[in-house]
């Protein structure tokens, strides 16, 4: 499908008629615009320019930014002051905050008196809070009204609404009372007033709320849009699912980055400079390597009984890399928790309860593999001497510490990050594994230690 629209394309660009192009595109369902440009990048801005008006802001608008960015600097003046002012208000203020500022203020010029101001005011909310994503677009009425001043009213002003599937019910100051979904209102009767229809089972966002609170509240409620409003419960505008969803997205892609060990690409990948995305890569990388070299410290530190039993090396990699492997399941869960709102900073003593529970039997089950993979191996070879069932102990017992540390270490660290005002991502798998890479040779040589006893005295049986 995909291939078939880009030769169409190609031929017509070939062809070179325009009224050909803009009837082809026209007839594209806007998803497919966007990924014609996508597979050709260099006619994004012809595609848009040669689009109605209506069609260009509704392809433009899902675009991602860095691809906004690069077609805003090749359209025309006209096009782009026909954008600009045609763009809904929330999706205005997301293309406005990513913009530099210089380029803000020359579009902004752009927009009527009114709309220049309802721009700044939305651009003057925190980055990261509702006020950025709501828009003043939507339909209020008053409690006194009836059903057929409140149709009357739709069919006036709805169709600047960014939806009318739900309509709000104000006082005389603006104060929100509650929400009616518009089935409410068109199966009742003409002269019912708004008042009978009210429930007073209203959720609703305040404009200083981050985005991911309003995340969370949207999935636990089925609601196709919320309203905003400030601290004296004025009603301000709302935010509608589709925004949510595109900020969902956006977070979860940044968490993801994040849990791999780098920080968040504020671009596509294949789009981003490759300088830039080495340099978003190496501080994690230089961090992690310094973290790493405290193994090899750990290491030397027990050299004596490395050297004296040369077998306990054997099962390094084993035991530290299942404590880094509990680690980052632990840590991955409880992020991924965490951003679905299941767990709080209130559930820690909860978390971890389960962590021990889950630590021991988990490291359990290793233990006994790890206990007979000695223990078989000590039947084909000699290689572990006459200490084969202390060297089996050594690795069991090992293994349950360790992997329980490692569970304990991935499930807290999140949280602990959360507790002092950091994105719990950061506390990413290679993080993690790094610090139980380097706690566990230490559980695994003090354990060894304990069963095998002093050092001086293998070696003298020996």
């Amino acid at each position: 499908m995909i291939d078939e629209m880009v030769e169409q394309i190609e031929l017509l660009l070939e062809q070179n008629d325009p009224k050909q192009l803009q009837e082809y595109l026209n007839n594209l369902n806007i998803s497919d615009v966007e990924i014609l440009i996508g597979e050709l990048p260099d006619y994004g801005p012809r595609f848009i320019e040669i689009l109605s008006v209506n069609r260009a802001v509704n392809v433009f608008r899902i675009l991602d930014f860095p691809v906004q960015e690069r077609i805003l600097k090749k359209l025309s003046g006209t096009k782009i002051a026909e954008l600009i002012n045609e763009l809904p208000p929330d999706d205005r203020t997301a293309l406005f905050s990513e913009l530099h500022g210089d380029t803000v203020k020359v579009l902004i010029q752009h927009l009527p008196p009114a709309d220049r101001k309802e721009a700044l005011i939305l651009l003057g909310y925190e980055e990261d809070s509702v006020g950025r994503l709501m828009t003043p677009d939507y339909i209020a009425v008053k409690k006194t009204w009836n059903v057929e001043r409140v149709l009357m009213h739709i069919r006036k002003y709805g169709k600047n609404s960014e939806t009318i599937d739900v309509i709000y019910v104000i006082d005389s100051e603006g104060v929100l009372l509650d929400d009616i979904r518009i089935r409410e209102v068109l199966l009742a009767d003409p002269e019912t007033k708004v008042s009978s229809l009210m429930d007073s089972r209203l959720i609703s966002l305040k404009v200083s709320d981050p985005q991911e609170e309003a995340i969370n509240i949207f999935r636990m409620n089925n609601r196709v849009a919320l309203p905003v409003t400030d601290n004296e419960n004025i009603l301000l505008g709302i935010v509608t699912v589709d925004d949510i969803l595109w900020i969902a997205n956006e977070e979860y892609t940044e968490d993801i980055q994040k849990i791999g060990g780098t920080e968040a690409l504020d671009e596509p990948y294949l789009d981003i400079n490759i300088f830039r995305l080495v340099k978003k890569r190496v501080g994690w990388l230089i961090v992690l390597f310094l973290s790493e070299m405290l193994t090899t410290t750990a290491m030397q530190s027990y050299g004596g009984e490395l050297a004296a039993l040369t077998m306990l090396a054997f099962f390094v990699p084993l035991i530290i890399s299942s404590g880094g492997n509990s680690g980052s399941q632990a840590s991955t869960l409880i992020i991924q928790a965490m951003a679905l709102g299941e767990v709080r900073l209130i559930d820690w003593w909860r978390v971890m309860r389960r962590e021990i529970i889950s630590g021991l039997l988990l490291g359990g089950i290793l233990g006994v593999i790890g206990f007979s993979r000695v223990a078989i191996w000590t039947t084909f070879s000699d290689i572990y001497g006459s200490h084969w069932l202390l060297m089996a102990f050594t690795v069991g017992f090992s293994l349950i510490g360790v992997v329980l540390w490692g569970s304990l270490a991935g499930s807290m660290l999140p949280l602990v990050l959360k507790r002092l005002g950091f994105d719990p991502a950061t506390s990413s798998a290679p993080f993690v594994a790094t610090l139980v890479d380097v706690t566990g040779l230490v559980i695994y040589f003090n354990i060894a230690m304990i069963i095998f006893g002093h050092i001086g005295h293998i070696i003298h049986t020996k």
